[in-house]
């Protein structure tokens, strides 16, 4: 099951079809101890593991070191890569100055997505012969989908022009697979979406909180539709998935009342949460498997601590491991969230807290004495089982939220109306602030203060246009940077071409 693109799949099967030509003896040699994919999936439990298998790759998020929220953070204008030196990571030091090529981008940003949309197609191709319920075959294919759908999503806005597949590929077709336009990955997304909805259940046990559910695929559904412009149809999703505005929706979804709630580690799925990624310091993740997939420990925790932090012995500063300086906060964005109320768990002050004798830390690359607290473990986070610590902090992490859900239907509203007005307000309200007239801009604005560090700034800049102009002063080209590069493996002797200006 642990395969990681297009060509790995030729790659293997090649040697495989070798090993197995060399003696009759081999071939009939029973294997012993572990169970091929051909003899797999023979009831309920193993079907049951291959869709945890599938959700695994959701890991990408926020597990490794390429993750996908310290990645598009660095990429954004409230951020910048940090880290150790300006050699620490070339993919993500490239993307945050916009030097990144096809020979420095992470080539896991494409393979483990691919991986995550292979696992879904087995399972699907599969099911159908398994011997169990027909209602959890319904459901199971249906969350199949659902994360095809996220993967694809991922995908086709970090590359556009990827290849579309939707079953298990025959071995001669490795190599030729054409990419598909970004419309028929859209429209495959969108079909995947609304026949999971269809199926998925409305609620689910507190044992099953990280699966799909209708309401978080018709959420994830939502976005998909903004990204397309269809917001008329996007705006109808979210409005099943929003409810009344500050009120509770007919999924149990509701703002909580205090923001700084949202990142306390031990309040996972809580109310607001819509899709969330799980991670667990049980696995014992340790440097031989980190970021493997077989990992299950919250990267973005350690990287994003101050390098070297140290408090004085008479303190306000908080008690806090050391970490890897990724995603030090520009002062643009500091200055605008310093006197939100938002800002004392969006940032840590570092600045501030030196400054005063309270704290001290090694400044990194970039730094500039500002930290995303959002992430930041204390250290009574730190994990004392197996495993390397640093690899296995706990904290889950937000795919889409409730407030992000509220600020999304407003702008698929087209920033007017009277419940564009009141979706804004509910957002403010829960932090204190007073009413503001919406409008694009002030979604747009809001959206920035309220979604700090969560991976989604790069996203709405390139899809509001605004990438351009906001990030100029990085190095920023317009018809080029809106998109990564494909990773240069991807090219050779296949018929993937390379993104445009690459």
């Amino acid at each position: 099951m642990k395969i990681t693109n297009i060509k790995y799949l030729a790659i293997v099967a090649t040697m495989l079809i070798t090993a197995v030509s060399c003696t009759k003896d081999f071939i009939e040699v029973t294997p012993s101890g572990t169970s091929l994919e051909s003899a797999y999936y023979q009831n309920q439990s193993q079907a049951y593991s291959g869709l945890v298998a599938v959700y695994d790759v959701m890991r990408k998020n926020s597990g490794g070191f390429e993750n996908m929220i310290t990645m598009m953070n660095a990429g954004s204008d409230d951020h910048v890569a940090g880290g150790g030196t300006a050699t620490d990571g070339a993919g993500i030091q490239g993307f945050s100055n916009f030097t990144i090529s096809a020979t420095t981008i992470p080539a896991s940003f494409w393979n483990d997505h691919y991986q995550g949309i292979f696992r879904a197609n087995v399972l699907l191709t599969k099911l159908p012969n398994v011997p169990m319920e027909d209602n959890l075959k319904a459901r199971y294919a249906a969350e199949c989908k659902a994360l095809r759908a996220n993967y694809y999503f991922n995908l086709v806005r970090m590359f556009k022009n990827v290849p579309l597949i939707t079953t298990p590929l025959a071995v001669s077709e490795f190599y030729s697979v054409p990419q598909a336009t970004p419309e028929a990955v859209y429209t495959q997304i969108e079909n995947d979406l609304i026949e999971a909805i269809a199926v998925l259940p409305a609620t689910i046990p507190a044992a099953e909180a990280a699966r799909f559910t209708k309401g978080s695929a018709q959420a994830l559904l939502g976005k998909v539709y903004l990204y397309e412009n269809k917001n008329t149809l996007a705006a109808a999703q979210f409005a099943e998935v929003n409810g009344t505005p500050g009120g509770t929706s007919q999924y149990g979804y509701h703002l909580l009342s205090n923001y700084i709630d949202l990142w306390t580690v031990s309040n996972k799925f809580n109310t607001e949460s819509i899709i969330e990624v799980a991670h667990s310091n049980l696995g014992g993740s340790y440097w031989g498997n980190w970021g493997s997939g077989g990992d299950e420990g919250n990267s973005v925790n350690v990287m994003c601590g101050p390098r070297g932090y140290t408090r004085s012995t008479v303190t306000i500063a908080p008690d806090l491991p050391s970490g890897w300086s990724f995603n030090p906060i520009t002062q643009n964005l500091y200055d605008l969230i310093k006197l939100d109320p938002r800002f004392g768990a969006t940032v840590l002050d570092m600045k501030a807290l030196k400054l005063a004798g309270q704290a001290d830390y090694i400044a990194g690359n970039q730094d500039t004495g500002y930290f995303l607290n959002k992430f930041i473990p204390r250290t009574a986070d730190i994990s004392t089982g197996t495993g390397d610590a640093v690899l296995n902090y706990k904290q889950d992490t937000y795919v889409i939220r409730l407030a992000d859900t509220y600020l999304m239907e407003a702008e698929a509203l087209g920033g007017t109306g009277t419940r564009a007005q009141a979706l804004l307000d509910a957002v403010r309200a829960r932090v204190g602030l007073s009413s503001v007239a919406v409008s694009l801009t002030s979604i747009k604005a809001e959206r920035r203060l309220e979604l700090v560090g969560e991976g989604h700034r790069f996203f709405d800049l390139v899809r509001w246009g605004d990438a351009a102009t906001k990030l100029a002063s990085r190095g920023f080209v317009a018809g080029k940077n809106e998109i990564f590069p494909i990773p240069y493996k991807e090219l050779e002797n296949t018929a993937i071409i390379q993104n445009p200006n690459y």
